[in-house]
């Protein structure tokens, strides 16, 4: 089986990270535990992700002419990843990110995220029209909600009409209309997200979630056009409802997060390269909850991402069997 091709649509975001002990209430100052800046964004990092996994992936997005976007390129091409389609907006700064962690001694790290936009907001019809012609070459499409959502309507509707599989993080949460959901393979809402969509609350006590409300959320989805659903749970796990079924798996095991920002597209981007690969939907939930896994467990977005023998060594230690992932390592 051929290298996996994927073209990752979607945003850069640079973000400054500060700990805490306990989020501020509101008129309320705290003193902080530590401060760091670390690349990211949606986007990017699922793209990132993909590559680190060996999957051959190009980045369109726009950045600033400014150190952070700078930073952000840089990091994307360490990665392996094609930018050659990256643009620049004169005006706007690089996106950017506030996210404060909620981090007490043997308690699960919270997070809390601002983003603000900057360039992605400015992509334009201009500067993806190449893609109608080219979008054919790829294997999968990956978008999300931090870029115009006319920008992923627009390449949803080429893919669609070229027969390529599109994965959508509709984070995020944001009203989906029927045209762009009638071009869509996938669709990976969190637990919170899949509620905005379909008006379904997930119930938990604990790590126990109630799955016949999870299985009702995405046949409403699926109502609505989209073959397969796939809702991330936090860390009750991960489920999938398509025609062939449901399928659901528990997170890895023994996990402390230590910074939880980059988990769900750490998830995903292994997700979409295991579909790629041609493995079973069991094998790709395992392998894309221990991928995850290892990302929530380091700070910081991208420099948490893992690679391909980061997550099968972190498998094999925890007695999972591996799939297949010969295709991953047939490099350029």
């Amino acid at each position: 089986m051929k290298r996996p091709k994927i073209l990752v649509v979607g945003s850069f975001v640079m973000d400054q990270i500060a700990t805490t002990e306990v989020f501020p209430n509101e008129g309320q100052t705290v003193l902080g535990k530590s401060f760091a800046k670390a690349p990211g964004g949606k986007g990017a990092n699922q793209a990132v992700q993909a590559a680190r996994l060996g999957a051959d992936v190009t980045m369109v997005g726009k950045i600033g002419r400014d150190a952070n976007g700078a930073e952000l390129k840089k990091t994307c091409d360490e990665a392996g990843i094609n930018t050659d389609y990256v643009a620049y907006d004169d005006n706007e700064a690089s996106g950017c990110a506030v996210i404060v962690l909620e981090s007490k001694p043997g308690e699960q790290t919270k997070n809390r995220i601002i983003v603000l936009s900057g360039s992605n907001m400015t992509i334009k019809e201009e500067d993806v029209a190449f893609l109608r012609d080219s979008i054919s070459e790829y294997d999968m499409v990956i978008l999300q909600l931090e870029i115009p959502m006319e920008i992923n309507e627009l390449v949803a509707s080429y893919a669609g009409s070229a027969g390529v599989p599109v994965m959508l993080n509709p984070a995020p949460s944001a009203p989906l209309s029927d045209d762009l959901l009638k071009n869509l393979t996938y669709i990976s809402p969190n637990e919170h997200e899949i509620a905005d969509l379909t008006g379904i609350k997930i119930e938990h006590e604990g790590k126990n979630i109630n799955m016949d409300q999870v299985k009702a959320a995405c046949d409403a989805l699926r109502k609505r056009g989209v073959d397969n659903v796939l809702v991330t749970l936090g860390e009750s796990g991960a489920a999938l409802v398509n025609e062939e079924g449901f399928s659901y798996a528990p997170c890895a095991q023994g996990v402390m997060a230590v910074d939880p920002t980059a988990a769900g597209d750490s998830f995903l981007g292994a997700f979409c390269t295991g579909v790629c690969c041609g493995w079973t939907y069991d094998e790709i939930l395992r392998f894309a909850n221990h991928t995850s896994a290892i990302t929530v467990s380091n700070l910081g977005a991208m420099p948490s991402l893992p690679s391909l023998e980061d997550v099968e060594a972190y498998m094999k230690q925890k007695d999972m069997e591996v799939p297949d992932t010969s295709s991953l390592k047939k490099r350029r």
